[in-house]
């Protein structure tokens, strides 16, 4: 007996912008879903204040209560625009007769195209972070950015995207891009192109090995020192119970998810609770990809181990000197599937528009820290402005905007 499509996800929209939307999700299981589905949810900007998950090891039911951001519209459209986006992650009904568990050389054969938007204007304040609004409203994501300021103030864009919705190849999704783009740039557009690039460029993406210790070392801003993470195997007879106290950040629930798909672990049921004060409770009963609980004191450290790495510090952030310039660096870990953290361009932008800071330079390339592979920016400051922003100033702003905390 199969379930209808329309039931595949269930959305009940708050009436109250106060009180949060319930999503509620059912659909055959698989392992890494839970990490899939809470990146769609941090995509469209929305805040998980509450989830629970469980399922029988071929089934999952998971409900989410979400928050819309303010700033951004929610409309009829949007809602049904996420429904489809979190109806095509979930597994077909076909694959509950035999669970899927995540394969990092499968994921990373599926290729998806990439587009180069060329994009030559007039420089103005707030530009890149305008342009990268227009690309999340229209679900393309940036996989390679190349943002170069000329001495006569003229600004060339190098934009490597791929699109959600698989219709940049047609023209009628490129005349859609570039109106949008025109209609926030106005005056300052000089011209818009858009091509389809070959894999070589997806190649290209892996930067060179060398990189500041501000951002390798582990000293930089962390979202709390009081995390704790304990696994505990007397619960259950078939599951280990990991429980987690931590402080609230921005897409917290998608950075324990894609930690547990790195490792190939299952959820059997968990609980997630955002309490007054940010503080965030999550028990999670688990098993590895075998159906068995973890044993092995080694595992549980290194699990354990982990997990607190990513909740202390999942995003690195530092300012620094190149000589008389002043670099911006952000370093945020990519899933062993090659997804990076989305939005993350479009809130370091929105940051330094807030701090009234101007990007001179912007880059986005791939590097190995450790035996993790992170995608880092490389934000040149404009020099006029980033002089007259202490650079603390700015390190904290970017810091506190990527974690969800806008006061800068």
């Amino acid at each position: 007996m199969g379930i209808l499509h329309d039931d595949v996800v269930i959305i009940n929209q708050s009436k109250n912008e106060a009180e949060p939307s319930v999503i509620t999700i059912n659909c055959p299981d698989k392992t890494g879903l839970g990490c899939d589905l809470c990146r769609i949810l941090l995509f469209f900007g929305l805040t998980i204040v509450r989830g629970d998950v469980s399922t029988d090891g071929k089934w999952c039911y998971i409900v989410f209560w979400v928050i819309p951001k303010p700033i951004i519209k929610w409309d009829t459209c949007r809602w049904e625009l996420l429904k489809n986006r979190l109806i095509e992650t979930c597994p077909s009904c076909s694959s509950a007769f035999g669970i899927s568990y995540y394969s990092s050389e499968l994921q990373s054969s599926m290729v998806t195209d990439v587009f180069l938007i060329k994009l030559f204007c007039y420089d103005r304040k707030g530009l890149s972070h305008d342009v990268t609004a227009v690309f999340c409203n229209l679900e393309l994501n940036i996989k390679k950015v190349k943002v170069s300021t000329t001495p006569v103030g003229t600004v060339m864009n190098l934009f490597f995207v791929t699109d959600t919705r698989e219709l940049l190849h047609t023209k009628m999704r490129q005349e859609e891009t570039c109106e949008a783009l025109v209609d926030v740039m106005q005056a300052a557009i000089i011209s818009c192109n858009i091509e389809k690039v070959g894999p070589e460029v997806t190649a290209c993406s892996q930067a060179s090995p060398f990189l500041s210790s501000a951002i390798t070392n582990d000293v930089v801003l962390r979202t709390s020192n009081n995390v704790s993470v304990t696994m505990d195997n007397s619960f259950s007879p078939v599951h280990t119970l990991v429980q987690i106290v931590c402080q609230d950040h921005k897409g917290l629930l998608y950075d324990i998810m894609r930690t547990l798909k790195d490792y190939n672990i299952q959820i059997s049921y968990g609980r997630f609770y955002l309490k007054q004060g940010r503080k965030c409770e999550i028990d999670l009963f688990i098993t590895q990809a075998d159906g068995k609980k973890i044993i092995d004191p080694s595992m549980q450290r290194a699990l354990s181990s982990r997990l607190q790495m990513e909740l202390l510090q999942p995003l690195r952030v530092a300012v620094l000197s190149r000589g008389p310039d002043t670099e911006l660096l952000v370093a945020n870990p990519v899933e062993l599937s090659s997804k990076g953290r989305p939005l993350v361009f479009h809130d370091i932008t929105l940051a330094l528009n807030m701090l009234n800071t101007c990007i001179f330079l912007a880059e986005i390339g791939r590097h190995v820290i450790g035996d993790q592979e992170w995608e880092v920016y490389r934000v040149l400051l404009d020099e006029g402005t980033s002089l007259s922003t202490p650079r603390r100033k700015i390190e904290e702003g970017v810091w506190k905007l990527l974690m969800g905390w806008e006061q800068i």
